[in-house]
């Protein structure tokens, strides 16, 4: 191995899953544009995700909750937030997904290609989304809107883009805030309602802090479920045998395994940001305090070191190691929500076709840094 430590050359315009298959052999470790320490290996990543001592997630000077809050903060957050998603809050919103994409698959055209990624995966995440929200369907055109000019934004690398970008959702979320308030009290009993009157370590949540909870679960959440919804159909596309025992009949368990699994092999998911508390030596270097380091999921979860050949599509024997939702104190808390809509995508869409195919004459368009997966896999609906 070699332990220099090269400074990333700009990977704009690369296609990430590939370009840290290139590295990962030879690096542990890359230094980016932006001066961050990038880790590649799955050991690292892991080491630093379970070390929030050394390793802090406040790296914005936003608000962020529960992403950037560490120690008793965090936990606290943690603790309000994480009833949203556990297993008695989930399945009364099984019927209104279902519902969502049979709707969806039902108005798709058959015979004509369609993209897996906005046409099925960003439509279904929004409509989902708002459903679990309780967020009105008139709001549809703007967070679709959104979506796409987030992910223009993204791509450039230009940070006062992206703030606008950012700024222009939180108005979005605002003007959904504003109609539940009445005097004193809020309107309603969905899910933002109940978070507009929850409360964190025995206090309300300040309206920034609501803010940042719902940025969190839509903003973020919106197009990494359209973006996994893409590399899920671009699986099914190439991997026939594993499309027909799917339509065959499989449990709701071994249908999330797959699908956990083929999202490892693809990870949409790509990268946290941590600042170092301490000076550290990870990845083979030494690194200073105050220093950013960003754990590349996507880059781990293809280590040969761990999964051998990365492509090699193993639900069971992969399962304890795959980092999709990552590890430690800050692992996913919406992981459930995220499973139950994409378990949902998946069966209604083999359940509303005979087959999916690629489709013909139209090449699917890998996404580029900073994002990952597609961004647009043509299919067929048969």
């Amino acid at each position: 191995m070699n332990d220099h430590i090269p400074e990333d050359l700009d990977p704009a315009g690369r296609d990430l899953r590939a370009y840290t298959d290139e590295l990962r052999p030879d690096h542990r470790m890359v230094r980016n544009a932006r001066g961050e320490w990038v880790l590649l290996r799955h050991e690292d990543v892991v080491a630093v995700a379970q070390d929030p001592e050394r390793f802090a997630s406040g790296v914005s000077q936003h608000v962020h909750v529960p992403n950037g809050l560490d120690g008793d903060a965090h936990r606290a957050a943690r603790r309000t937030l994480d009833r949203y998603f556990d297993a008695e809050e989930l399945p009364p919103f099984e019927p209104a997904f279902r519902g969502i994409a049979r709707a969806l698959f039902a108005r798709l055209a058959r015979g004509t290609a369609v993209d897996a990624v906005n046409d099925i995966g960003a439509t279904f995440a929004v409509r989902a989304q708002s459903a679990w929200l309780g967020w009105p369907a008139e709001i549809e055109p703007h967070l679709l809107t959104w979506m796409a000019e987030n992910h223009a934004a993204t791509r450039s690398g230009d940070r006062s883009r992206t703030a606008v970008v950012a700024s222009d959702f939180d108005a979005i979320i605002r003007s959904v805030l504003q109609p539940r308030r009445a005097g004193d009290g809020v309107l309603g009993d969905d899910v933002t309602a109940r978070l507009m009157r929850d409360t964190v370590d025995g206090r309300p949540f300040t309206d920034d802090e609501i803010v940042s909870v719902l940025r969190n679960w839509t903003g973020g959440d919106l197009g990494s479920i359209a973006l996994c919804v893409g590399v899920l159909f671009a699986f099914l596309t190439t991997h026939p045998d594993e499309q027909r025992r799917l339509r065959a009949g499989v449990s709701d368990a071994e249908l999330d395994a797959v699908i956990d699994e083929v999202l490892r092999i693809d990870d949409p998911f790509v990268s946290n940001r941590r600042v170092t508390t301490c000076p550290v030596h990870i990845g083979g270097a030494d690194i200073p305090e105050g220093a950013h380091v960003k754990l590349h999921w996507t880059s781990a979860n293809r280590d040969a070191e761990v999964f051998g050949d990365a492509d090699r599509c193993d639900p069971h024997g992969h399962a304890a190691a795959n980092l999709v939702y990552g590890t430690g104190p800050h692992v996913c808390p919406g992981r459930p929500l995220a499973t139950m809509e994409l378990r949902i995508a998946v069966q209604e869409a083999l359940a509303a076709t005979t087959w999916i195919t690629a489709a013909p004459g139209e090449e699917p368009e890998r996404e580029v840094a900073p994002l990952g997966g597609w961004a647009r896999v043509p299919v067929l609906l048969g």
